[in-house]
C-alpha cells in the first residue's frame, strides 16, 4: 500500500501544476499559461504534518474534445484517478463555474474516491469573491477550499482535508532501495513506449508526433530485481533547434532527470543508427558520472543477416569511444523483444557504480601496474606514484598521489583506469581518477 496518493485534476490551465510545484517544493511540472502543457501524469513526493505522500499532477481534462492528444490526456487523468486514494478537484474562481467543471464533477463522483474541491485564484484578502459560492452547486459534501496555488495560501487546509480522507497505514513510513532510471534519447526514439512496456500499462502518452512527452515523468515498478523508478524524459534536441519556449523547459527537465538518476538508459533508434545527436545525449550521462546502458530500440524493424549485430556494435563503439564501459542491448519496445532483460542489467550496472574497493587492494593493483608499465618521465624527472585510494562511489572516484601531477599524462591515466576495470570490473559505470601531488590534501 505505502504512502497515500493524491491526484490533482481539473480543466486545463486552472493552476494544477503551480500547486503541484508549490507542494513538492521544486519546479518538477512545467508551468506555462498555455492549455495542454502538462500532458502526462507527473509524480512527486512531499510531507505534511509528519505524513509523507505521493502527489500526481495531471493534464487538464477536456470532457468533450476530438483532439487525439487531449483525448489521451483525459485517459491519463482517468488512470491517475483510478490509482489515487484521494482526488483534489481544482476549479478557477476567475472563470466561474463552467459546464466542463460540472462534467468533470460527474466523472469524479462515479470514481467513488474521496474528493476535495478547491477553488483556485482566490488571491484577495478578506471576503471571498461572489463567484466562489457558485461552486457549492457541484454538490460535494465539504465546503470548497479557497486557494491561491501561486502564493500557497489555503494549501495547508487542502492537505489537511486530503490526508484526513486517507486513514494512516502501517507501512506508510517504509522506504526501500529504489533505483532511479532516466530514459533518455532523441525525440521519437521510443522512450515512452519502452516505459509503457516495462510497466505493462499505458503510463505514458505514446504518439509518433515528436515532442509528445514534455515533462520528466516518474513511474514506480517493483519486481524480483528490486524497486525501480523510471523517469521518462522529453527527447533531447540540439540547442539550436529548440525554439519553442515550453520545449526549452523540457530539455532542461531531461538534464535534471539525468542528474537525479542512478542509471541512464540511452535509447538509440535502430532505424536511424547512431547519430551525432545520440553522441551528445550519451555525453550528458557520461559527464554526469551516471551508470549507463546503451539500448538500441526498434530492432524488430531491421532486416538482419549474420553481420548486422556486429556492424551496429562496431558503429556504436566507435561513436561512443568515451563510454565503452556501457553494456549494449538490442530490443523492441513495440514487441517486447528482450525488454525483460533490462531490469537485470539496470541492477547490475547500479551495483557496479556503488562498488567500493579497499585501499590495500588498490595499492596491490597500483604496484603491479607500475611494475608492468613504468611511469613516464620528462627531462630526466620521473613520475613517482605513491598510493591510491577510493574516495566515493556513483561514480567510483579514485585519488592517486604522486610527486608531479604534470608528469601523470592522460595516456598513463587511461592505462591505470584500464587496470582497475580489468581487475575489479566496474562495468556500466564511468570511473573518475583525480591526480594529486603529495601535500595537496593538506592544503586549504
Amino acid at each position: 500500500m505505502g504512502k497515500p496518493i493524491i491526484a490533482i485534476v481539473g480543466r486545463p490551465n486552472v493552476g494544477k501544476s503551480t500547486l503541484f510545484n508549490k507542494i513538492i517544493g521544486e519546479r518538477r511540472s512545467i508551468v506555462e499559461d498555455t492549455p495542454g502543457v502538462t500532458r502526462d501524469r507527473i509524480y512527486g513526493e512531499s510531507e505534511w504534518c509528519g505524513r509523507r505522500f505521493v502527489l500526481i499532477d495531471t493534464g487538464g481534462i477536456e470532457p468533450k474534445t476530438d483532439d487525439p492528444i487531449l483525448q489521451k490526456m483525459r485517459t491519463q487523468a482517468q488512470i491517475a484517478i483510478d490509482s489515487a486514494d484521494v482526488i483534489v478537484f481544482m476549479c478557477n474562481v476567475r472563470d466561474g463555474l463552467l459546464a466542463d467543471d460540472r462534467d468533470i464533477a460527474v466523472m469524479l463522483k462515479k470514481s467513488g474516491k474521496p474528493i476535495v474541491l478547491c477553488v483556485n485564484k482566490t488571491d484577495s484578502i478578506g471576503s471571498l469573491p461572489p463567484a466562489y459560492y457558485e461552486f457549492y452547486e457541484l454538490g460535494f459534501d465539504q465546503d470548497p477550499i479557497p486557494l491561491s496555488s501561486l502564493h500557497g495560501t489555503g494549501s495547508g487546509d487542502l492537505l489537511d482535508a486530503a490526508l484526513a480522507a486517507v486513514p494512516v497505514r502501517e507501512d506508510e513510513g517504509e522506504e526501500g532501495d529504489v533505483i532511479n532510471v532516466a530514459v533518455i534519447g532523441k525525440p521519437n526514439a521510443g522512450k515512452s513506449s519502452l516505459v509503457n512496456r516495462v510497466l505493462g500499462a499505458d503510463r505514458m502518452i505514446v504518439s509518433n508526433i515528436a515532442g509528445t512527452t514534455r515533462d520528466a515523468v516518474d513511474s514506480r515498478v517493483d519486481n524480483a530485481y528490486g524497486s525501480f523508478n523510471f523517469i521518462d524524459t522529453a527527447g533531447i534536441r540540439r540547442q539550436s533547434k529548440v525554439e519553442d519556449r515550453i520545449e526549452k523547459f523540457s530539455v532542461l527537465r531531461a538534464h535534471m532527470a539525468v542528474e537525479r538518476a542512478d542509471v541512464c538508459l540511452i535509447l538509440i533508434d535502430a532505424a536511424e543508427g547512431i547519430t551525432e545527436q545520440d553522441e551528445h545525449i550519451a555525453g550528458i550521462a557520461h559527464e554526469a558520472g551516471k551508470a549507463s546502458i546503451v539500448v538500441v530500440n526498434k530492432w524488430d524493424l531491421i532486416e538482419k543477416d549474420n553481420k548486422t549485430t556486429n556492424n551496429y556494435t562496431r558503429d556504436i563503439t566507435n561513436a561512443l569511444s568515451y563510454m565503452t564501459y556501457a553494456p549494449l542491448m538490442f530490443i523492441s519496445a513495440q514487441t517486447g523483444q528482450r525488454v525483460n532483460q533490462i531490469y537485470e542489467q539496470i541492477r547490475y550496472v547500479y551495483d557496479q557504480s556503488k562498488t567500493r574497493i579497499s585501499t590495500g587492494m588498490l595499492n596491490d593493483l597500483l604496484n603491479d601496474a607500475t611494475t608492468r608499465h613504468e611511469p613516464p618521465s620528462d627531462k630526466g624527472k620521473r613520475l613517482k606514484v605513491y598510493y591510491m585510494t577510493q574516495v566515493s562511489v556513483a561514480p567510483p572516484t579514485f585519488v592517486i598521489f604522486c610527486n608531479d601531477a604534470e608528469l601523470f599524462h592522460y595516456s598513463y591515466r587511461r592505462y591505470i583506469e584500464n587496470c582497475i576495470r580489468e581487475t575489479f570490473g566496474f562495468r556500466g559505470t564511468p570511473i573518475r581518477i583525480v591526480i594529486r601531488e603529495r601535500g595537496d590534501k593538506d592544503e586549504k
